[in-house]
């Protein structure tokens, strides 16, 4: 009887001591701390900007530009109807203002009024650029409208870009010419450079325009910026406004051309 007693005792004993030691487990472990959650951090697939030349002809797209949120960078033409207002009106949207220089063409073009010639000596094309730019009080850059032979003529572009460095104005190339000299001329000079990677809209189709930019993604992927160039047409706009902000979804991050610059 006596041992029958004790070995009750016994068995109570040992299993308050596993009660004991269970409650202690789970208490220890409701106090360890939870991992958190780790968020992954966000993978940027390269940085684009985006120019929309040619603007100053006319206010027929302001309405389509303010639609857009995402940075953009206009480029437009001086000495037009429309160039002072559209100027102020694009500034007022967000967009970066550089001015669309008129430059000498290989090919036989109509020509905008005061177009910079191969043929002009230093001073005009000083003065040309001091009258166009004071028609674009917001300039931060200067690309060239057309100049396929200009862009070519070290002599010419020599005194285009003093002249810019002088007034801490960058230069964007918009690439018209595969013999343009102005990525390593502006390296010799210290001036600040961006240059075209991908044409937007030289065809006037939706789909066309969506495959440019799909190109444009892939140079961002490859090199981790990428500059393509559209123009001032509605259509061009309205996919603009579709599919930026799925590239921003997609981990591209938009800039304007100012953030891409090489000095």
């Amino acid at each position: 009887m006596e041992k029958l007693k004790a070995y009750r005792i016994a068995v109570i004993a040992l299993s308050s001591l596993v009660i004991i030691q269970a409650a202690c487990l789970i208490y220890l472990n409701l106090r360890r701390p939870k991992p958190g959650v780790v968020k992954k951090a966000a993978v940027s697939r390269g940085r684009i900007a985006i120019v929309i030349d040619d603007w100053g002809y006319n206010q027929n797209n302001l309405q389509a530009a303010s639609e857009i949120k995402q940075p953009l960078t206009a480029a437009l033409l001086p000495n037009l109807t429309y160039s002072k207002a559209m100027a102020h009106e694009l500034h007022g949207l967000g967009f970066e203002i550089i001015l669309h220089l008129p430059m000498e063409p290989s090919e036989k073009y109509r020509l905008e009024e005061n177009t910079i010639m191969v043929s002009m000596d230093e001073p005009r094309i000083n003065r040309i650029i001091e009258d166009d730019l004071a028609d674009l009080l917001y300039a931060k850059g200067v690309s060239n409208h057309m100049g396929s032979l200009a862009t070519q003529d070290a002599r010419v572009m020599s005194i285009i870009f003093r002249d810019l460095k002088l007034r801490q104005l960058y230069f964007l190339d918009s690439l018209v010419s595969t013999k343009s000299i102005c990525a390593s001329l502006a390296k010799k000079t210290g001036l600040s450079f961006a240059r075209r990677d991908i044409f937007l809209d030289n065809i006037q189709d939706p789909q066309y325009i969506k495959g440019q930019i799909d190109k444009l993604k892939a140079r961002a992927r490859v090199s981790g910026k990428a500059i393509g160039i559209g123009h001032d047409r509605r259509r061009t706009l309205e996919v603009l406004k579709e599919e930026l902000p799925k590239l921003e979804k997609e981990g591209f991050k938009l800039v304007f051309v100012s953030d891409l610059i090489t000095r």
